[in-house]
């Protein structure tokens, strides 16, 4: 007798256990499924956070991750996808100053310099969004060859993309008054270069362009040159 109840309160138990067990796999289940609750992922790569398909906002550990990733790789597919995802969360608010923080804005600026376009475009969208943050603009420096990106012979996306640059630091600087009291730049500052006399000729130059699109963005900047 005594051996049958410990027997059923032993089945009861695991009853109870499976039915326990079965309660998290659907709950868990659910939250995968993208339901009220928190959405449960794995630990993510630094590669895996430049796949595609991963559409959330990144949080200051896995931008740093990202930044390591950018810095390290060489591998032209890697680094693309990286500036494309980097770029994407510049265009927050909150990230602009992350980004900033851990140093990311001399990291995507090198790749302005890459002599693969597709990574030069990529870098400077990135760089675009990040220069909307006051801040932010004061980090960014090219050396000297950040010009060429202004010469009439630059492939249009890329020229275009600089020129928004251009423009988006323009309109800060203006915004805050800072033309109108004719700032003295340091050599080191990007703001330097663009405007200086050099770079003055250069938009003079991009009046004439062969096309529309450039000639438009070009007219649209502020006459400061």
């Amino acid at each position: 007798m005594g051996g049958a109840r410990h027997a059923g309160w032993v089945a009861a138990g695991l009853v109870l256990g499976a039915g326990a067990c079965y309660c998290i796999y659907r709950l868990m289940r659910g939250q995968r499924r993208g339901g009220h609750g928190l959405r449960l992922r794995p630990s993510q790569s630094a590669e895996d956070l430049t796949n595609g398909s991963y559409d959330d906002v990144l949080n200051a550990e896995q931008l740093q991750k990202l930044l390591y990733l950018l810095e390290s790789t060489e591998d032209p597919v890697i680094i693309e996808r990286a500036l494309v995802t980097l770029g994407n969360n510049a265009a927050f608010s909150a990230n602009q100053v992350i980004i900033r923080e851990l140093g990311g804005i001399p990291i995507v600026g090198s790749k302005s310099n890459d002599p693969n376009h597709s990574i030069k475009e990529k870098a400077l969208n990135a760089l675009n969004n990040l220069s909307v943050n006051v801040e932010n603009q004061i980090k960014i420096k090219v050396d000297p060859s950040f010009l060429s990106l202004y010469d009439g012979h630059t492939a249009k996306e890329i020229l275009l993309r600089a020129l928004t640059l251009f423009q988006n630091i323009n309109n800060c600087l203006k915004k805050e008054g800072h033309l109108a009291s004719q700032p003295t730049f340091t050599k080191e500052s990007l703001f330097f270069l663009l405007y200086g006399e050099e770079c003055a000729q250069k938009m003079r130059a991009l009046l004439n362009h062969h096309d529309a699109d450039v000639k438009e963005k070009v007219t649209v900047i502020p006459k400061n040159w």
